[in-house]
């Protein structure tokens, strides 16, 4: 059988899927996938421009912001290709070379995200707790080391995952569970022994698992620091200056915390579930955080509202 570079992997393509019954409205399906990322697309591209091009922006929340907007874009961006070829078309062939590279920044990107939501959170709380000192604290140039140093942990944490995959024997089972590749999906296809492709992919689910647990004590400190405020007044406008990040917490972690518990405690789960959940995940946070952000924040409303001549 024809061999990809590898004299260990046996089957020369992986299969995805679309919704299983569905197969009859695929197209249909694909007119709201496009919508979605094409907003999403759109949305997260003018947050980057009008944060790039406006000096009054020029602050650590709007580049952190900046960097769930190209969190989100990758997010979309590496999915897209391969649903539109599933939904679309019908086209579900994918090579293990292809499939291993978007798994790599399917994950790159997700673990960005989380840990951009973590340095947020950070970035609220001090300016909940230290007004005074945080421009201080928090200048272009710290800013600029802790947004490198989060994408290059990301892109470096999921690194092995290609050639971890790339070193399994695929000799059986070639079906995917999606309509893209995600680690654990090409992983549960190899026919060898994958342990240790197990525990590094348990592994980065705890660093995951960790920024969420970070998130929620940076909430405990903040409302702690907030009760401490004498004014009615200042504690509602001190906490709404965290209702856009809460809602982006949420958007993110509950699709990934409602797989997880299927996974695990739902032995009669649905397939067309599960995977309607996967693609939530994927295709629901980079929609939904610039409109979030648009909505909540009037400085990036009015700016990009601005930039069409509305006021």
């Amino acid at each position: 059988m024809h061999t990809l570079n590898s004299s260990d992997t046996e089957i020369p393509t992986f299969f995805l899927i679309g919704i299983p019954g569905l197969e009859h409205v695929h197209v249909w399906i694909s007119i709201p996938i496009c919508l979605m990322n094409l907003v999403s697309i759109l949305g997260n591209c003018a947050i980057l421009f009008v944060v790039r091009t406006e000096p009054s922006l020029h602050a650590p929340m709007y580049y952190f912001l900046s960097m769930l907007a190209i969190s989100d874009l990758g997010l979309s961006l590496s999915s897209l290709p391969t649903m539109l070829r599933t939904f679309v078309f019908n086209a579900t062939r994918i090579s293990p070379n292809a499939c291993f590279a978007q798994e790599f920044f399917i994950h790159g990107f997700t673990d960005m995200e989380s840990s951009v939501l973590l340095v947020m959170s950070f970035d609220r709380f001090l300016a909940i707790r230290n007004p005074l000192r945080y421009s201080s604290i928090l200048t272009n140039a710290r800013v600029a080391k802790l947004c490198l140093v989060f994408f290059i942990k990301s892109m470096l944490l999921v690194l092995p995952f290609p050639f971890t995959l790339r070193s399994l024997t695929y000799c059986k089972k070639s079906l995917l569970s999606h309509s893209y590749c995600l680690h654990q999906d090409v992983m549960n296809l190899a026919c060898s022994d994958n342990t240790a492709d197990f525990f590094y992919g348990f592994f980065i689910a705890l660093c995951m698992m960790s920024d969420s647990v970070f998130i929620a004590l940076s909430y405990v400190f903040i409302l702690k620091t907030v009760m401490g405020i004498g004014s009615h007044k200042e504690r509602l406008k001190a906490l709404n200056t965290c209702v856009s990040h809460i809602c982006a917490v949420l958007i993110f972690y509950v699709p990934i915390t409602a797989l997880a518990f299927m996974h695990r405690f739902d032995k009669q789960k649905s397939p067309s579930v599960m995977i309607l959940t996967a693609d939530i995940f994927l295709l629901v946070p980079p929609l939904m955080n610039p409109i979030v952000y648009c909505v909540k924040t009037r400085q990036i409303r009015e700016k990009i509202l601005g930039k069409f001549g509305l006021k």
